[in-house]
């Protein structure tokens, strides 16, 4: 069994940084792992993603630039490094592992989900 447990999201002002990190347990080497967000009443949405390795990354546009996905040289955690912050980033962010390689993009190539750590960025 697989757990993902993420930390380090809080109230922030707008052009500050936080960086999340998601540690994962269980059968986890050589997973992609991946972050989304959700905020009130929209849809989860894709953010960023790695490979195994941290290697090859993928971002969506809107975090393109500002945004930055690593893992650790264990493949067991996966950081987010959020800079200049806005309040159109203020969501629930999920971290999700795929055991499988697929569309990382999207929400059903992963199999395991985080519980979500809440980012609220005010103007």
């Amino acid at each position: 069994q697989v757990q993902l447990t993420e930390s380090g999201g809080g109230v922030v002002q707008a052009g500050a940084s936080l960086r999340l990190s998601c540690a994962a347990s269980g059968r986890t080497s050589r997973r992609a792992m991946g972050w989304f967000r959700q905020a009130p009443g929209k849809e989860r949405e894709f953010v960023a993603a790695a490979n195994w390795s941290g290697g090859s990354t993928y971002y969506a546009d809107s975090v393109k630039g500002r945004f930055t996905i690593s893992r650790d040289s264990a493949g067991n955690t996966v950081y987010l490094q959020m800079n200049s912050l806005k309040p159109e980033d203020t969501a629930t962010y999920y971290c999700a592992l795929a055991l499988a390689w697929g569309v990382l993009t999207q929400m059903d190539a992963y199999d395991y989900w985080g519980q979500g750590t809440q980012v609220t960025v005010s103007s």
